[in-house]
């Protein structure tokens, strides 16, 4: 056994954090002395401390770490490696972002979207899985990711097919100082029971009016240019609304070129 001091100088981690550690449930001490409150610690319990402090170098949120280090290693992989995806799509979005407001103050006067045309289409029934999920627009990117990659891992594993491409319906404004509701849907071909927050259900069949944009646009707040067209066409058509606004993403929409076309910003639309 270790008293709090050895064991934290030989797992690099400060008092303070071992603390904290004890507190959130990540990492309890072995035996507490009932009679001083001193806390001791097994040497078993070293690989643990170490993976929380190189998790915690990566700035990962204790919530991530422990799902990343409640389960068997293989389980782990999967969460570690769904976390640093949806960190790298944050840092691209950032990075989409920053040149966005760049090429704003070096050209001031243009719109920021070039002209392209909003169109209608009939989208039939369709069947998806889908995860709903508060977030603010930092987080977006990442719960986007994150929810998708969990949707299409359950789907496999269930023996179903996803189909083509995924999509985002905003159940309403979400924005930097506020979050809302978020919908990750998966469309699918199968027979798939839902699982912990996985639902199963039936798009309903609609109209919508659309315009597609390529990555570079779909990073905030150029994309909301792009909702701005979608939403001037259909209050210039009359058409009303029949549900929230979507984001369609075309498959492996991250690894076409930023200047393809790869996103539909979409709003349904009575017919």
């Amino acid at each position: 056994m270790l008293t709090i001091s050895e064991f934290g100088r030989r797992a690099g981690l400060s008092l303070k954090a071992l603390r904290l550690y004890d507190v959130s449930g990540l990492l309890a001490p072995a035996q507490v002395d009932p009679a001083n409150g001193y806390r001791w610690y097994d040497e078993e319990q070293l690989e643990r401390a170490r993976r929380i402090g190189v998790l915690r170098q990566l700035d990962m949120p204790l919530t991530t770490i422990r799902e990343v280090l409640g389960g068997t290693d293989e389980e782990g992989l999967i969460r570690l490696d769904r976390w640093w995806a949806a960190e790298e799509a944050t840092t691209a979005a950032r990075r989409a972002t920053w040149q966005y407001l760049r090429d704003r103050l070096s050209r001031s006067g243009t719109s920021g979207l070039a002209p392209r045309p909003v169109l209608t289409r009939d989208v039939p029934a369709t069947k998806i899985a889908s995860i709903r999920a508060d977030t603010d627009q930092q987080m977006l990117v990442g719960v986007i990711v994150t929810c998708t990659d969990e949707i299409m891992t359950y789907l496999h594993a269930a023996g179903a097919t996803a189909t083509v491409g995924s999509w985002v319906i905003y159940h309403g404004a979400v924005t930097p100082e506020g979050e809302a509701t978020v919908e990750v849907c998966v469309p699918f071909e199968g027979l798939v029971d839902p699982s912990g927050r996985i639902g199963i259900r039936v798009e309903p069949a609609h109209r919508e009016a659309y315009c597609t944009i390529t990555m570079d646009e779909c990073a905030y707040p150029r994309i909301m240019l792009a909702y701005d067209l979608v939403f001037d066409h259909v209050r210039a058509s009359g058409a009303p609304e029949a549900g929230p606004p979507r984001e369609l993403y075309r498959p492996n929409c991250q690894l076409l070129p930023r200047d393809e076309p790869a996103v539909d910003i979409a709003q349904p639309i009575l017919r």
